[in-house]
């Protein structure tokens, strides 16, 4: 695989040599677009230089490859954390219709729970949300990069804290 041993080799030799090889491990390794696997491999790259004394000659390959499919990994999250729910629709082409004109009190009841579900932490707030919009739980959490399980905690928190202000707005209305 490697024609010299890699500790005679410098850094652009290395390069040249073994970044080709990388980006075919992390694109077999990763499913995701080609600037997210060249933005992990360089990041790994740079791992590289700032490590290369500690590594074991020879093992920079393996290196590399792990730490940048973690990388992509932790990248991916990250755009699908990040992913607006107008980015999502605009992707799919689909606009949203009201096919229905609210009355009047459903608009102040809708507006009073919208009020309710901006007191709760962002987090929570983006994940009711979500549900709200139909997701389910898996689906929320492929999108929030969460796991189902925190899904479901974090939205049974926001349920019992939206309860809680319920009751306490009724109890002074009274």
């Amino acid at each position: 695989m490697l024609e010299a041993d890699s500790s005679s080799l410098s850094l652009s030799a290395l390069y040249a040599q073994l970044s080709p090889e990388l980006e075919r491990i992390v694109s077999a390794n990763i499913r995701a677009d080609a600037a997210l696997l060249e933005e992990a491999c360089q990041i790994a790259w740079a791992g590289l230089v700032a490590n290369r004394d500690r590594l074991v000659p020879g093992t920079e390959l393996g290196w590399l490859a792990t730490t940048a499919t973690r990388e992509a990994l932790k990248l991916a999250r990250t755009e699908r954390r990040e992913l607006s729910l107008d980015a999502e629709e605009e992707a799919e082409g689909e606009l949203l219709e009201l096919a229905l004109t609210p009355e009047p009190q459903q608009v102040i009841e809708l507006r009073e729970r919208l009020a309710e579900v901006r007191q709760l932490p962002a987090r929570q707030q983006r994940l009711v949300m979500l549900h709200g919009f139909g997701y389910r739980y898996e689906e929320i959490a492929l999108v929030t990069g969460e796991s189902r399980r925190t899904v479901e905690r974090q939205l049974l928190r926001a349920k019992r804290r939206l309860a809680c202000l319920r009751q306490a707005a009724v109890a002074s209305e009274r």
